[in-house]
């Protein structure tokens, strides 16, 4: 018994390590065998996806078949394939599953995170912060961003941030986004206008103020005083406005001879006038007539300025400076009243200008200084003096202050003469430019674009300084007598000189577009979008000819000097130009025939001109 029991042991052990034995001790029945045969027959399947864990759990199968080589009853080849099924399956499921979210996306026409859980005003604020280019593709997403993306609130706010419409509300357009690409259509053309010169082109004259004595504009006022003391306002979009006619205050008109007039200026709600005796006029731009304001000053008036956007005026006698200015009922009182330590010269390099930092605040020079005046301080205080530099010309920002400083002559390292910028918050310099042999004689920050700086020179140049970094953009040579007015923009420059030339120039091309030229020398250039107004002023007030006993020259229009009004709108290209002759208000003391010839009938018989 126990040698049979120990053969059975070796045999079993035997079939252990011969599993081919087994097969043939233990055949299947024909149908097993066929299913076996049939799985086997299959080609091995490719693993899609490999997995990091499959080498230990062949070893582990491995090791049971060694121990279990009959387990459940299945094959090694059967078992072997159906895990190779398995991975195929799972793959399979997995495009499925990315197939059917494809086309669920496929079948939503509205995003759910701008109609559900985000609010429509915060998802305005999100696309308020997209150019028009994006708006339009986000557009073409769905319905709901479309609603978006073209809402008026968006559009109203672009409109305004490219510089259209700046006063208007959202409810004065239907639609903002046609109100946008008409203006900028407008503005295209514009543009091309002013480099081709296209337009319409007015001279502004008054045959009874003889000769032209100042000049000032703002917005569509054109304001000029003459040397007959009378005093002139064009509104250019109402060419009949009532209120041109503005009448001098009883003490200066009953005077004899009536004295001429030194300054004026000019701004949207009130004109102002100095005269030679001392007399100062303000005038309300909407009615005329009548002064509202006026006042005497013990000499003669040096300078006269008057606030862009406010009721402000401020006028210099000697050394002695006045501000006034409106209450909120509408009446002119004396804000304050200050003294310099100098004398304010009538020299041509003495500027003045006003701005509204917080606060009516006026920059004027005398001499070497640059004073600052602010109406809540009793004394003006010192921005800038430097012995033996005197300054030549000024202006002014809501933020900054710009002025030309004349070098000496005797220090040997000067540098040439320079432009000083200070701001106004700190009263600190910000950055020193120039280095010209010649003397500044003109600048203009206040028109041009914020980081830009433009000014003229004695050496016939026109300079465009970057004061971000101090650097020159634009050296242009442009007048051989002297610039003596200047402005620009973000692409062109408008200058004029002594010799009576008003350039227009392209920035970056540093090129010429066109030019104008008059008698007298150019002491007024202004601009905006459409329309320019320039004004040659003589130096000569009373022109005379070679001989005492000839008869006074002011008499002819080439003495008088001329303002022209350039006007550069496509409404104005659209529509026949009005004649000057049909705006005559018959107050000229003499006729002009506006290039229109009578045709005289000629007798061929006679050989001579009929009387009829």
């Amino acid at each position: 018994h126990e040698q049979h029991e120990h053969r059975e042991a070796h045999r079993d052990a035997q079939e252990a390590l011969h599993p081919a034995s087994v097969r043939r001790r233990y055949r299947p029945v024909p149908a097993a065998e066929a299913d076996l045969r049939r799985l086997s027959s299959r080609p091995a399947l490719l693993q899609l996806v490999p997995d990091p864990a499959q080498p230990r759990r062949q070893q582990l199968s491995h090791g049971a078949r060694r121990r279990s080589p009959g387990a459940a009853g299945v094959p090694r080849q059967q078992h072997a394939s159906l895990q190779q099924q398995q991975p195929q399956r799972k793959v399979k499921k997995e495009e499925e599953l990315v197939d059917q979210l494809i086309q669920d996306l496929n079948e939503v026409n509205d995003i759910p995170f701008f109609d559900i859980e985000l609010p429509y005003e915060l998802a305005l604020k999100i696309f308020q912060y997209l150019s028009c280019t994006e708006l339009g593709r986000c557009a073409q997403v769905s319905k709901a961003w479309r609603v978006l993306a073209e809402d008026s609130v968006l559009w109203f706010r672009m409109c305004t941030r490219e510089g259209f419409h700046e006063d208007a509300s959202v409810s004065d357009s239907p639609c903002w986004k046609s109100t946008l690409r008409d203006c900028r259509n407008s503005a295209k053309t514009v543009s091309s206008n002013w480099k081709n010169r296209v337009g319409s082109i007015s001279q502004l004259q008054f045959e009874l103020g003889k000769v032209l004595c100042d000049v000032s504009s703002c917005d569509s006022f054109v304001l000029a005083g003459y040397t007959s003391g009378d005093v002139r306002l064009w509104d250019t979009l109402h060419w009949d406005s009532a209120a041109s006619y503005l009448k001098a205050n009883s003490l200066s008109a009953n005077t004899e001879p009536r004295p001429h007039v030194s300054h004026v200026q000019v701004n949207g709600t009130v004109a102002a006038a100095a005269y030679e005796d001392g007399c100062v006029d303000l005038w309300s731009t909407e009615t005329g007539g009548q002064p509202i304001h006026h006042y005497q000053s013990p000499g003669r008036i040096q300078a006269l300025a008057l606030s862009p956007d406010s009721p402000v005026l401020l006028s210099a006698a000697g050394s002695d400076v006045r501000l006034d200015r409106a209450d909120d009922c509408g009446y002119w009182r004396t804000a304050c009243q200050a003294q310099l330590p100098s004398t304010v010269s009538q020299a041509l390099w003495f500027c003045l200008m006003l701005m509204c930092y917080c606060c009516p605040l006026a920059a004027l020079t005398a001499g070497e200084a640059v004073y600052l005046l602010d109406p809540r301080e009793e004394e003006p205080r010192t921005l800038h003096s430097v012995y033996g530099h005197p300054v030549t010309c000024l202006d002014a920002s809501y933020s900054q202050v710009a002025f030309g400083v004349k070098r000496t002559g005797w220090a040997m390292h000067d540098g040439g003469n320079k432009i000083h910028v200070y701001s106004l918050e700190t009263s600190k310099p910000t950055v020193c430019v120039g280095n010209s042999p010649g003397d500044f004689t003109c600048i203009n920050l206040r028109d041009g674009p914020p980081h830009l700086l433009v000014c003229g020179n004695k050496d016939r140049r026109v300079r465009v300084f970057d004061l971000r970094t101090g650097s020159s953009v634009a050296s242009l040579y442009a007048h051989h007598l002297g610039v003596t007015s200047v402005q620009a923009d973000d692409w062109k420059i408008v200058s004029g000189g002594g010799e009576g030339l008003v350039c227009v120039w392209e920035m970056r091309m540093g090129a010429k577009l066109w030019e104008m030229h008059n008698r007298h020398p150019v002491r007024h250039v202004r601009f905006d979008t459409s329309t320019l107004v320039t004004a040659n002023i003589p130096d000569d007030k009373s022109p005379r000819g070679a001989c005492i006993t000839d008869d006074d020259l002011t008499a002819h229009r080439r003495h008088r000097g001329v303002i022209c009004h350039y006007d550069f709108s496509e409404d104005a290209l659209s529509q026949d130009h009005i004649l000057p002759i049909c705006r005559s208000d018959y107050t000229e003391s003499h006729g002009y025939n506006y290039n229109i010839g009578l045709a005289v009938p000629y007798d061929r018989l006679s050989g001579s001109h009929s009387s009829h």
